[in-house]
């Protein structure tokens, strides 16, 4: 059973999460402008949301639980939990706390006045002490022990703790669902063989099937980091301005086991199973680096998955879905653009890139801490986990349609097996009692007439026919056709498919069983 205080905690951002959807699916208030843009459009009638920029990752693409989870509303109750919990850890270590303080704490929790908020930020030049202050007005009674002992690190960076172990909780379950789609579509392409490919160029044979395996174990890899990373978040805790806990240690009179104590008591109603030892001012920003590391790794993979399908897009082997009403070019009324695997590319790239703010960030963290990492985190942090969301989301759509043109690859196929089987027929010969080298002399010669209709007459490869004529590959002629069955050149790629599937891919989305069934319906 989880512990008392996450379920209160999820309840608690399930009902903040419907509140926040139910006012982001209403226009904002208007507001007027000083002053209209000349020759502009009528601003003062404008929703306000719509006359500054907003961030696409969120306007456009998020789903509504990371967007929320990156929200205001999650942050500054966040804040308000950890004063209420550091709060009943004071008291229940004897400090004067009472009943009373607490409860109006409790029942106060969203109760967030956001307009005094920002007025009293304006007025302090300092967003901690403005939320002290907005909270110390709803709770009169227990304004003189809110953030008894604490430095604002207390509330900023245990919250962003919370907030990026909830968002790996919120992708964890996408990324299982992409893998699970993506191996239902293995298991059922096995066998159909297709061209496989080095440098790009048409090398050998595998199976629709064996491809979506390799991609769909870059993801597992994904799968074990992000969950690892996931677990070794620890709690900041309660350490005071520099790491040493002097203020506690003030507070219970030099009483070290106390605070002790009292770090354990609010790491676990934070429902972290550890807390650091030692810090800083802040958690060592190393912290972000191990996740966003693990995020930009995750948008490797969906690149090259979504690069992959693109190309095959591009060879008319495989195409993302495509709605009735989909226009590809408004140009071009016949394309089929491959929108979705797009903008995984474009936003993959974005979540490679961003891994770049913490590694900086952190390297110029001067002694104890320095403030130029707040600023940038801020970005970072969020934008990291909205655009794993997004490319998540979007690959899991691609991999819940997915089409295949069998013809189209039994076609490309035929194209290049007769060269392909050159060392097969030549084998077949020896057999008959052929020369192994005037073998290969005759097949190499036909080999290049046949090369040289596709090239430079831009004709279909005529190999075959050309062997089927020539009186020295008479003793296999009724051999050929078994020679060149397509499903004889993809090796164990069959089996393969079916062994990585059981040992590999079911055991690792088991844990997820319960979070398997969600379906991806993009909106844009």
């Amino acid at each position: 059973m989880e512990p008392r205080s996450r379920r209160r905690q999820d309840h608690d951002d399930a009902e903040l999460y419907s509140v926040a959807k139910a006012f982001h699916d209403h226009a904002l208030p208007r507001k007027k402008m000083a002053a209209p843009l000349e020759a502009g459009p009528n601003i003062e009638n404008m929703s306000q949301d719509l006359t500054k920029y907003r961030t696409p990752l969120v306007s456009r693409y998020a789903s509504p639980e990371m967007a929320y989870n990156f929200s205001d509303m999650k942050k500054f109750t966040t804040w308000r939990k950890l004063w209420t919990w550091l709060a009943k850890a004071e008291k229940t270590l004897g400090l004067t706390i009472t009943d009373e303080q607490i409860a109006e704490m409790d029942s106060n929790l969203n109760n967030i006045d956001f307009d005094r908020a920002a007025m009293e930020e304006k007025k302090r030049r300092h967003d901690v002490m403005a939320h002290v202050h907005t909270f110390g007005a709803c709770c009169p009674k227990a304004a003189p022990i809110i953030h008894l002992g604490a430095t604002s690190a207390y509330v900023g960076d245990n919250t962003d703790l919370i907030v990026m172990r909830d968002a790996f909780d919120i992708v964890l379950p996408k990324l299982a669902r992409c893998i699970q789609r993506l191996s239902v579509f293995a298991e059922e392409h096995k066998s159909l063989p297709c061209l496989a490919y080095t440098h790009l160029q048409p090398a050998q044979l595998t199976t629709v099937g064996k491809r979506t395996c390799i991609w769909i174990q870059d993801l597992l890899m994904d799968l074990r980091n992000l969950e690892r990373a996931r677990n070794d978040l620890r709690f900041r805790g309660v350490k005071g301005t520099t790491g040493t806990q002097a203020s506690f240690l003030a507070l219970f009179e030099g009483n070290e086991e106390k605070v002790e104590i009292l770090d354990k008591l609010v790491t676990q109603m934070a429902d972290f199973k550890q807390h650091f030892l030692i810090c800083g001012q802040t958690y060592t920003r190393k912290v972000d680096i191990d996740c966003l590391t693990t995020l930009a790794s995750l948008g490797a993979s969906i690149h090259k998955i979504c690069t992959d399908i693109r190309l095959l897009a591009n060879f008319k082997e495989m195409e993302e879905p495509f709605e009735k009403d989909q226009i590809g070019s408004s140009a071009m009324p016949y394309k089929r653009n491959p929108m979705r695997s797009e903008r995984c590319c474009a936003l993959s790239r974005h979540l490679m890139c961003l891994v770049q703010d913490p590694l900086m960030t952190h390297s110029v963290q001067w002694m104890e801490r320095t403030l130029d990492d707040s600023a940038n985190r801020r970005i970072s942090l969020a934008e990291a986990f909205l655009t794993a969301d997004i490319v998540l989301s979007t690959l899991q759509n691609i991999s819940e349609g997915l089409v295949v043109y069998p013809k189209v690859i039994e076609r490309r196929i035929k194209l290049e097996l007769p060269f392909m089987a050159s060392e097969n027929i030549i084998m077949a010969m020896v057999k008959a009692g052929a020369d192994r080298q005037e073998c290969h002399e005759q097949i190499r010669v036909l080999s290049q007439e046949a090369g040289n209709v596709v090239k430079l007459e831009g004709g279909d490869n005529d190999l075959l026919e050309r062997i089927k004529r020539n009186p020295y590959f008479a003793p296999i002629r009724s051999q050929l056709s078994s020679i060149l069955d397509p499903a004889t050149f993809t090796g164990r790629a069959p089996s393969q498919v079916t062994q990585f599937l059981a040992e590999e891919v079911k055991p690792a989305i088991k844990p997820y069983s319960g979070k398997l069934d969600e379906i991806s319906e993009l909106d844009l």
